[in-house]
């Protein structure tokens, strides 16, 4: 199966460039920067011709969108910054929806609690759960489910929340530096959720790849078996039998109904505030180091954390619908946490 990772060079994206190290699967990783050490394929989300292009030629089965606009407070006070939001978070899952729909191939999504809003929940949400987001971000990311939702593509939406991991910009390596540097810190203590190692995140993803690619196979199989014509292999012929590779690729006609398409959530077991989560980087830490942290953190209300955006208070996720769907055995927060921090560690320090 030949997979089209976007986003690659953020958290997710390069967790799942560790795990198609191991995959029999091909990956195409794309993004619109690069980084030095990893190849990167250009392209732009926002460019629905490109993207058409890109499937068609390259003959994907499956895209993962790992891109997004992700600096939440930015957007709420840039009008230029909340138009790019926009194009990221709503009208570039429509233009990948699309793409798939055209082919008959899958769209795995990720979303975010942020679609909750501030509703009063107190117990965890799911996925029919009905929300208000409150600032761009949740409004436009709800905006390219329902946009993904509208296209009638065959599709994998996951909302998940609180990622981090060893790469990029996150709030678990923020808190490891700031605890080595100060001697005190207010952390909110008022909003309740799950942190995600995205590491977690992109073995679920492949599970889920692997799932659709038992099905794609399943189907495949049965064409041979009756002798389609409009499929030889998975490509598509022209009538002297010699691939096109203009239109080597199966049609939604051709291609499975994925009985799995819908929205799932996905986060670590367990239920922390921010205060906890900082607690226990700060605590792992010092376990897993010779060099202590001493910083005293001390619990405040998001009231007293002016933020641009008012953030979800209670956004414990679900994840019944996945865990049973695809069999999923998902960490405990505290557990992953200590497997990214041990990594971070052994990084600083060689």
């Amino acid at each position: 199966m030949k997979i089209l990772v976007t986003g690659a060079n953020g958290q997710l994206g390069s967790e799942m460039r560790i795990l198609a190290k191991d995959s029999a699967d091909e990956f195409i990783f794309t993004d619109v920067s690069q980084v030095e050490g990893q190849e990167t394929v250009f392209l732009d989300i926002t460019d629905r011709q490109a993207i058409m292009h890109m499937v068609q030629e390259q003959g994907i089965d499956a895209i993962v969108n790992c891109a997004a606009w992700t600096n939440v407070d930015a957007c709420e006070t840039d009008p230029a910054l909340a138009a790019l939001a926009q194009r990221l978070n709503a009208d570039a899952p429509e233009n990948l929806a699309l793409a798939m729909k055209a082919v008959g191939g899958l769209l795995v999504h990720i979303s975010t609690d942020y679609v909750f809003g501030t509703e009063p929940y107190n117990t965890p949400c799911r996925e029919d759960q009905q929300g208000t987001p409150t600032g761009v971000y949740g409004r436009t990311k709800k905006e390219g489910e329902e946009r993904i939702l509208a296209t009638g593509c065959q599709h994998v939406i996951i909302r998940t929340a609180w990622l981090y991991s060893e790469f990029g910009k996150n709030f678990c390596r923020t808190m490891l530096q700031l605890t080595a540097e100060r001697p005190t810190l207010n952390v909110v203590y008022d909003q309740c959720g799950t942190p995600t190692y995205a590491l977690d995140l992109a073995r679920a993803i492949c599970t889920i790849l692997q799932d659709y690619n038992t099905s794609l196979t399943a189907h495949r199989s049965s064409l041979t078996a009756h002798n389609c014509p409009s499929e030889t292999g998975g490509r598509a012929q022209s009538a002297e039998g010699v691939d096109n590779p203009l239109t080597a690729h199966r049609s939604p006609l051709t291609s499975p109904s994925y009985p799995k398409t819908g929205i799932y959530h996905y986060s670590n077991l367990g239920v922390c505030s921010w205060y906890d989560f900082t607690q226990m980087i700060q605590h792992t830490a010092n376990t897993l180091s010779a060099e202590q942290r001493h910083c005293n953190i001390r619990p405040c209300l998001s009231s007293q954390y002016p933020s641009p955006v008012k953030r979800p208070s209670y956004s414990v996720l679900d994840k019944t619908k996945i865990q049973e769907t695809f069999g999923l055995d998902i960490p405990y927060w505290t557990d992953s946490l200590r497997q990214c921090i041990a990594n971070l560690l052994r990084t600083e320090n060689s």
